[in-house]
């Protein structure tokens, strides 16, 4: 996510202008914006005209619109927010009030307008801009010649750097040479990824998953060349290496990683398990204690009036 511009106000009130440069960005923006809220994007919208003669024509104008959101709706395969309200700005094409549904998607520049951003939206947005700074657990996943590096939070999991090269095959009867350079250069790719991308003082953990053994063979390429090279950031942090199977090199076979139940009680300390440990623990409460009580929006509402 990127941050092109804020202001706000000491009571909080005021606007923040974001990109969403991924689905998870999406994501978190349909989790900051409520009803009641100003949004202020690029639209297409249908205007007619008419000419002299009598006769009118329909034709469809980009235009920059504000509305006050009165209907949030997300598409989560198309990563699309379609936002519904009326129009609370002057604009040459939409007149005041009149209702228009906005669709913000992936790239599109916003500007998210509140009376209040409380502590946990802006705490959102801080993070969402620079995952680096909070993403305590790190995992490149991989096979020969496909590798995802990705930074894992709390709540979304994000790809750093993909690497996809060609590794020529190995032949029976015939030189490796050839496999063996090719192998040498994606390790250092990944490698390079890992330097640029993860921040080894804040990252307690770094996942290497592959099928077979090439996760070892990473390893003990990354030790070596780092020894060889004077990389202290590798040698002073091989320890937060783990190194586990997974099914293939492909991005969603981290989600089979992360579920292990062996490679859960060894990542407890870090933020990716904890928002997840404690689900678990609350679907196995329901299931061992479904008389304790429980709270909605409308109970703590009420709960929290009468002791004002």
């Amino acid at each position: 996510m990127k941050v092109l511009g804020r202001e706000l106000n000491k009571n909080s009130s005021g606007y923040i202008t974001l990109l969403a440069e991924n689905e998870e960005d999406m994501w978190l923006t349909y989790n900051l914006v409520q009803v009641g809220d100003k949004m202020r994007c690029s639209t297409v919208r249908k205007v007619q005209n008419e000419s002299a003669t009598g006769s009118v024509q329909t034709k469809q104008v980009r235009t920059n619109l504000t509305i006050e959101i009165e209907k949030i709706d997300f598409d989560l395969q198309g990563s699309v927010l379609h936002l519904n309200g009326r129009n609370v700005a002057e604009n040459q094409f939409v007149k005041m009030g009149a209702y228009h549904t906005l669709d913000l998607g992936i790239d599109e520049k916003f500007t998210i307008t509140k009376t209040e951003w409380d502590s946990v939206a802006i705490m959102l947005v801080e993070q969402a801009s620079d995952p680096t700074q909070q993403a305590d657990l790190a995992a490149v996943i991989m096979h020969e010649g496909l590798a995802y590096v990705c930074l894992i939070t709390s709540t979304t999991t994000i790809v750093r750097a993909k690497i996809d090269t060609t590794i020529p095959r190995k032949r029976p009867g015939l030189p490796t040479a050839q496999h063996d350079k090719g192998l040498t250069r994606f390790f250092e790719q990944i490698m390079q990824a890992l330097e640029r991308h993860i921040r080894f003082d804040i990252v307690k953990c770094i996942i290497l998953a592959s099928p077979g053994f090439l996760r070892e063979q990473f390893f003990e390429f990354m030790i070596q060349t780092a020894t060889r090279q004077e990389k202290r950031v590798f040698l002073d942090n091989k320890s937060k290496f783990m190194l586990v199977h997974s099914s293939s090199g492909h991005k969603h076979a981290l989600k089979e990683v992360l579920t292990d139940s062996i490679v859960m009680s060894k990542l407890v300390n870090t933020k990716a398990t904890s928002e997840v440990t404690a689900l678990n623990d609350f679907y196995q409460m329901l299931k061992t204690d479904q008389s304790r009580a429980f709270y909605g929006y409308v109970e703590m509402f009420i709960d929290i009036f009468d002791n004002y």
